[in-house]
């Protein structure tokens, strides 16, 4: 079992940044992929960026390439968001989540544990 506990959401401006942090329980959290989701009102929960069980290999979605970095600090079971140059469409409860794997790529699916989320909200 895995619990996450993600930080860091808010209010920003336009153009404005912030880090999300997303603190995982466990002993084997290096043998988790981990990734990043987000909800915006009246919509689904869609992807948004996802790290291997490494560091070493990232991916994105294509609304957040460029502005936003993933990344992880293993020793203190730890992912983080930055998101920088921040737009209104961000607006969204960002959830972290995490999957067992056995292999060292980021993934898209099938993540096995989820926390509670944490609001953006980025103002016009």
């Amino acid at each position: 079992q895995v619990q996450l506990a993600e930080s860091g959401g808010g209010l920003v401006q336009a153009g404005g940044s912030l880090r999300l942090s997303c603190a995982a329980s466990g002993r084997t959290f290096s043998r988790y992929v981990m990734g990043w989701f987000r909800q915006a009102p009246g919509k689904e929960r869609e992807f948004v960026a996802s790290i291997s069980r490494s560091g070493g290999s990232t991916y994105y979605a294509d609304s957040v390439k460029g502005r936003f970095t993933i990344s992880r600090d293993n020793a203190k079971n730890m992912v983080y968001l930055q998101m920088n140059s921040l737009k209104p469409e961000d607006t969204a409860v960002y959830y972290c989540a995490s999957k067992h794997s056995d292999y060292d790529v980021p993934s898209l699916y099938e993540y096995d544990y989820w926390g509670q989320g944490t609001q953006v909200t980025v103002s016009s």
